[in-house]
């Protein structure tokens, strides 16, 4: 066959490779005509090629150099990615062999998963840090002020307190006191559509006299009942003190082979931690009305008044051995029992407290003892829920929130319920009409509980209670007699003990005397009858002055 002419042929057998028909990748440096290969001719091809041919401008007329000036090189640069958007959505790959892009792609979600990793770490950190810096915003003081000449004998962090675990028999009851009046089942139907107004008891009183104060326990401690003396609220305080966050304080007297657990006159243990455990730090301005304190005072007033409106208030009350042993004759008392029991911690140790029910309901013609407590809401930005609007269709959520919040308030309730073998520990939901107001609250609900099923709900573990009362106890019977007191830290989770001379605590009103807005009616003298100190309503002479 004869070829075409003019058409370039370069000889080639059947078993060599081919290489590329067309290479569309190749880029070069400069497309200026000055950098093509010369041969003399202006359309000389390269030397290197394998068409190593020449052309004729006469026969080719359209293969002029004039036309190279028309001529763009096309652009191999891959598409420019937006600065926004997705990146590991629209990923573009170049071409790649299939095993080495499953490599690849394998590498590429290794090193996102470490990257994801190390975010949730720096976040984690980040938030755990921002909390603590909130909580340490709120500087706390010790409930106490810690003299000089006082003599650390032990401290204990609050780590092995979870550890412990006793198990105690049943405890018997030595004497009931005072007179119960019958819980008013309509309160149980309250909600927020139908909220009542909170009312005040200020002809009522109430007591809140300490271990050695109380002229039942002195009688007992005289006929050797026991080695051990406390009240509820004492016991309950150690209890529950690893969910504490404020500082608090016992006093604990060695006489002979005896213990007494007490506070002191005017201690924070009269009054209730509001928001103690919450991550919200309240305002430090003692004179705030959302501050701790007037919180705690605020709490207490209206826990008093929501015990007593609760009630029937018929005259029908349930009267019990003897009447209420703090009362003078002809004194408004307010619905209170109190229960004188007995719990054996040892072969040769007995401990006796004191425990207080506020009321009693017939059921299936058979009295069950009540106690009753109250939850107030002071601003819904505190804590992130708002009752009236939550509370009769997400009443567990208001509930977590509080259980977060007064996890150790709600943990005491729970305990001195316990101790005091209620059938029934009832919470109140209390709200100010106003977030503004600290006077005026309504109720906007009230739900019952029985004690030991609340406590497993809590995760409060009645073995563990006794365990750290027990060891407290053994600690406390090491030490020689004198006077020694139990400090809670205010900034760590830890007690610790302090050896105080024999005369501490006794002329705290003389030696410093409160500020006005925060002073009590003094202390009276013990009479000869064994008439206690601090029968007043300390927290209605409070909630008067502050009012004033």
């Amino acid at each position: 066959t004869t070829l075409p002419l003019h058409v370039p042929f370069a000889p080639f057998s059947r078993s060599e490779k081919l290489g590329r028909i067309a290479d569309f990748t190749r880029s070069f440096a400069n497309a200026n005509p000055s950098n093509r290969p010369s041969s003399g001719k202006p359309g000389a091809a390269s030397s290197e090629s394998p068409f190593d041919f020449s052309l004729d401008l006469d026969t080719f007329p359209l293969a002029n150099p004039e036309d190279d000036s028309s001529f763009r090189l096309v652009d191999a640069k891959p598409p420019t990615r937006p600065k926004f958007g997705p990146k590991w959505r629209f990923n573009q790959h170049r071409p790649q062999l299939p095993q080495r892009r499953d490599e690849e792609v394998e590498a590429r979600k290794r090193e996102a998963e470490k990257e994801r990793a190390r975010r949730d770490r720096l976040y984690n950190l980040n938030r755990s840090n921002q909390n603590q810096q909130r909580r340490e915003a709120a500087i706390f003081k010790s409930s106490v002020d810690i003299q000089p000449e006082w003599n650390m004998l032990d401290q204990i962090p609050f780590s092995t307190f979870s550890k412990l675990s006793f198990s105690v028999p049943e405890p018997e009851d030595l004497l009931l006191c005072g007179a119960l009046e019958y819980y008013d089942r309509s309160f149980d139907r309250i909600t927020p559509k139908n909220e009542r107004r909170l009312e005040r008891f200020k002809n009522r009183n109430f007591f809140k006299v300490t271990t050695t104060d109380d002229p039942v326990i002195r009688r007992l401690a005289n006929e050797d009942k026991a080695t051990v003396f406390a009240t509820d609220t004492i016991l309950a305080t150690l209890m529950c003190a690893p969910r504490s966050v404020y500082s608090w304080d016992i006093v604990i007297q060695r006489v002979g082979n005896k213990l007494f657990f007490d506070k002191r006159d005017g201690s924070q243990l009269d009054l209730l931690s509001v928001h103690e455990t919450s991550q919200e730090p309240l305002p430090e301005a003692k004179d705030d009305i959302n501050s701790a304190y007037s919180l705690s005072v605020e709490a207490a007033y209206i826990n008093q008044n929501f015990s007593q409106q609760v009630l029937v208030r018929d005259g029908n009350k349930v009267s019990f051995d003897e009447p209420n042993p703090f009362a003078n004759e002809g004194d408004e008392v307010a619905s209170v029992a109190y229960r004188y029991r007995r719990w054996k911690l040892d072969n040769d140790m007995y401990l006796i407290a004191r425990c207080e029910v506020q009321s009693v309901v017939e059921v299936n013609n058979q009295k069950s003892f009540l106690t009753l407590n109250a939850l107030n809401e002071f601003d819904p930005k505190y804590s992130g829920v708002d009752w009236r609007q939550k509370l009769e269709t997400q009443r567990g959520a208001v509930l977590a929130t509080e259980l977060k919040n007064n996890a150790n308030k709600l943990a005491k309730w729970t305990a001195q319920s316990i101790l005091a073998s209620a059938d029934l520990m009832k919470l109140g939901y209390v709200s100010r009409v106003h977030p503004r107001d600290h006077f005026n609250h309504v109720i906007l609900g009230v739900v019952g509980y029985k004690p030991r099923d609340f406590a497993a709900q809590i995760n409060l573990n009645t073995a563990n209670m006794w365990g750290i009362v027990k060891s407290i106890v053994d600690l406390c019977m090491k030490l020689n007699e004198g006077k020694y007191v139990l400090v809670k830290d205010p900034s760590k989770p830890q007690v610790r003990i302090y050896e105080v001379p024999a005369d501490a605590f006794e002329n705290d009103y003389v030696e410093e005397p409160l500020p006005e807005e925060e002073q009590v009616q003094p202390p009276a003298e013990d009479t000869e009858a064994g008439e206690p100190n601090g029968t007043t309503n300390d927290v209605e002479a409070k909630e008067t002055e502050t009012q004033t």
